[in-house]
């Protein structure tokens, strides 16, 4: 009898676990990148280049004031 309470409650529980029909996390998450992928990354304008290279070299430019006031 106790055996027969343990099988109903594993074939319970085995159902509930059973996935619906046409949803799936996997498939979900193969969508979901196959979104982000199709999605265009355009690049950055020349104007937005040229400010970062500015602060690209105003940062190198403190960082070697840094050093040389440590070292000095």
């Amino acid at each position: 009898m106790l055996g027969g309470f343990g099988l109903g409650a594993y074939i319970r529980r085995r159902r509930r676990r059973r996935p619906e029909l046409g949803h799936s996390p996997a498939e979900e998450l193969r969508s979901r990148l196959a979104e982000s992928r199709a999605a265009e990354i355009e690049p950055p304008e020349p104007a937005l280049e040229a400010d970062l290279d500015q602060r690209r070299r105003d940062v190198h430019e403190r960082a070697r004031g840094a050093i040389d006031d440590l070292s000095g």
